[in-house]
């Protein structure tokens, strides 16, 4: 079998690992001429760290990454409402992990590169259209169509499988999809930026202040190197809640520049008792604009022999630090799947069976994240701020805010550590 994965990100390349270890051959396309660690933070939940640690990358990560310590969810004025241990400390065999999204991808572009070899990943084709094989089930090969970046000139490959992990603006998606293929902005855009400052609370803690009804700010760091030295580098998200229309969503783009003094004025006086957030906004070295955005849950992924992956199959609001983990467990059961399988319309018909399903339940439930409901609850009751979280939720309601929270951000301890490995033996 050989598959073509269109995409080379975090998704398309762990996708290439997992199918070379499954015994599957893979070729990577790529628009960009050049493949840059590009990008801010990325976090990776335990179920996704296990993945990427049985892939054997496990050292290289932990040289970078910072092992995230806690998830500690405050008000504007830096009052803990609800700390939720994150990782080892939550019971999992596996740590959450905090790492510059430009460095994860270089490490599995190395990985590729030294497994499969340089021609596995042909960069500056990008992907036009396909034409399935005349009979799907049988091993005729779906023709892809492509362009060559550098030169115009259209390239045919032949592949038994084709898989589109080509991002939020998938040209394969828009070809299986042409009428699901529309964005839906949150009413919040984004402004994110990386800042080295100095360590806070215990140095490996993600904090989450303010709701998503104004502004809130996410920050934690991610880097191992930077510890050393007794600093910290701070990801930080700046969220905020505009007035309508809002951003033209076709322009959505990660690595679209932002402005200081449009992000600023939101968090002016936002001082917290462990965190300066006008400092550390100020602070960054480059900042990025980007509005929150999702795509509704397809009916169905893919058709035939060709499917989707990642960002590109479904696209979700960053909570829960989803986006990245979701699109490594899709890589890793499409390769168990297709390895198990009898034929590859049956693999790929297991993989979407599993896979859509958990990722189209955590697209719609991001889209009403119940913790923010309580943190504007505690906002109502004590507008300028509390000492004991106490005296201002129950603990009925404490209680439901870590249950909400638990339905978003992670997998049950038990089923993760229990389960099989996805591994193909």
């Amino acid at each position: 079998m050989r598959v073509l994965v269109a995409g080379a990100g975090i998704g398309g390349l762990t996708t290439a690992l997992s199918l070379h270890a499954a015994g599957i051959g893979c070729t990577l396309v790529e628009t960009a001429t050049k493949l840059k660690p590009l990008g801010v933070g990325i976090n990776l939940q335990p179920h996704a760290v296990r993945e990427l640690m049985e892939l054997g990358l496990g050292e290289a990560l932990t040289r970078t990454a910072i092992p995230t310590s806690a998830l500690i969810y405050a008000n504007r004025h830096g009052n803990v409402i609800l700390s939720v241990p994150r990782g080892r400390a939550a019971g999992y065999r596996w740590p959450q992990w905090s790492v510059h999204r430009g460095r994860l991808q270089m490490i599995l572009l190395d990985a590729v590169l030294d497994r499969l070899g340089p021609e596995a990943v042909r960069l500056g084709l990008a992907f036009e259209d396909f034409e399935p094989g005349q009979d799907p089930a049988a091993t005729d090969p779906v023709l892809v169509r492509l362009r060559d970046m550098r030169t115009g000139q259209a390239v045919v490959e032949a592949a038994e499988v084709v898989v589109g992990a080509d991002g939020l603006h998938s040209t394969v998606r828009a070809r299986l999809h042409p009428h699901h293929d529309e964005l839906r902005w949150s009413g919040i855009t984004m402004w994110r930026g990386v800042t080295e400052s100095e360590p806070y609370l215990d140095g490996a803690s993600m904090v989450v202040a303010g709701t998503d009804e104004g502004a809130k700010i996410v920050a934690y760091p991610m880097c191992a190197q930077t510890r050393v030295r007794g600093r910290a580098l701070v990801n930080w998200v700046a969220e905020v809640r505009m007035a309508p229309p809002g951003p033209p969503v076709s322009e959505a783009d990660w690595h679209r520049e932002g402005r200081l003094e449009e992000v600023l004025p939101h968090f002016d006086g936002w001082v917290l008792p462990f965190l300066d957030v006008p400092g550390l906004i100020s602070g960054a070295g480059r900042i990025l604009e980007y509005p929150m955005v999702d795509k509704a849950p397809l009916p169905r992924w893919g058709e035939g022999r060709v499917t989707l992956l990642g960002d590109a199959a479904h696209p979700m609001y960053p909570v829960g630090s989803n986006g990245g983990s979701q699109a490594v467990l899709d890589a890793r059961f499409l390769a168990m799947a297709l390895a198990s399988a009898t034929d590859p319309v049956a693999g790929l018909a297991a993989y979407e069976s599993e896979r859509r399903r958990q990722t189209g339940d955590l697209v719609l439930t991001s889209r009403r994240f119940p913790v923010d409901e309580t943190i504007k609850l505690v906002d109502r009751r004590a507008p300028g701020g509390f000492t004991d979280i106490g005296e201002v939720l129950s603990a009925q309601e404490l209680h439901a805010m870590t249950r909400a929270h638990q339905s978003v951000a992670d997998m049950d301890v038990r089923t993760l550590n229990e389960r099989p490995s996805w591994s193909v033996a």
